[in-house]
């Protein structure tokens, strides 16, 4: 593979099929460095265009045949269940590397791609359009077929992140199911906490002090050091009342009891 001979004499340019949330702050983050992005495929066109205007100089592809493209490497940034599709249909140009950016999904997906050069570049953070994130806090975990797209897939990580490491498919997906019990569920719980708050006219900006210091103690002394509540204490009869309060909402009541259950349990000895 003659890629790390072409990076160094002319860089590494990157084309992006897909423009969701990831891609949308990705593919600016990798704009400004040596790893420029040329082109952006979606499947809605809309889109492709609305992310290639955020870029110096990104066209907008109508199309999987890659084959012409000035690219070297092609980030698939879509939905999981669409990237074993996409690395079947997509025509690559010789020597290139292509990577998936899931944090589920096996680097195996990519292998009926047209390359021997897969990869993965996950980077390990939430992402909404219309919200800044800092890629240089955000770690980057790569994972790859070959030493020489693992050695470009780290310069292309330590481009725009001081956190970038290698890890297996197997440990990346504890890793994003860790992430959804941290992430995504404690937004969901925010979310109850507010709608309970709503139902009564009151306000979930009386519960944002709550909501930090609860973040940022778990952060500094630990989780388990940090939990409090009914549950860890057990204290039953508030662990009732709250149950009976939710009885309108069986489903609610049941994720209350569950949570409390298991609380109870960690803490039992």
């Amino acid at each position: 593979m003659n890629f790390l001979k072409h990076f160094n004499e002319n860089g590494a340019s990157v084309s992006f099929i897909g423009s969701g949330n990831l891609a949308w702050h990705l593919a600016p983050a990798l704009d400004n460095t040596d790893f420029a992005v040329k082109e952006v495929y979606s499947a809605h066109q809309k889109n492709a265009s609305a992310l290639a205007e955020r870029l110096y100089q990104a066209e907008v592809k109508t199309s999987l045949d890659f084959s012409a493209s000035p690219s070297k490497i092609f980030i698939i940034s879509v939905n999981d269940d669409a990237i074993q599709d996409i690395a079947q249909d997509i025509v690559l140009p010789t020597d290139s590397i292509i990577v998936h950016t899931s944090g589920s999904q096996p680097m195996s997906v990519l292998g009926y791609a047209g390359t021997e050069n897969i990869g993965v570049f996950y980077p390990l953070q939430t992402f909404t359009k219309n919200r800044k994130v800092d890629f240089k806090e955000i770690p980057i975990l790569v994972e790859s077929q070959n030493d020489v797209t693992e050695r470009v897939l780290m310069m292309m990580g330590k481009a725009i992140s001081k956190k970038v490491y290698t890890i297996s498919s197997e440990h990346r997906k504890s890793l994003h199911i860790a992430a959804v019990f941290a992430s995504n569920f404690s937004n969901h719980m925010i979310t109850i906490a507010q709608e309970l708050l709503e139902d009564k006219g009151l306000d979930l900006e009386l519960l944002k002090p709550l909501i930090v210091e609860t973040i940022n103690k778990s952060l500094a002394i630990g989780p388990e050091k940090a939990q409090t509540g009914p549950a860890k204490r057990g204290d039953l009869e508030i662990l009732d009342k709250h149950i009976e309060y939710l009885k309108h909402d069986e489903k609610l009541a049941e994720m209350y009891r569950v949570i409390s259950q298991h609380i109870l349990d960690k803490y039992s000895d």
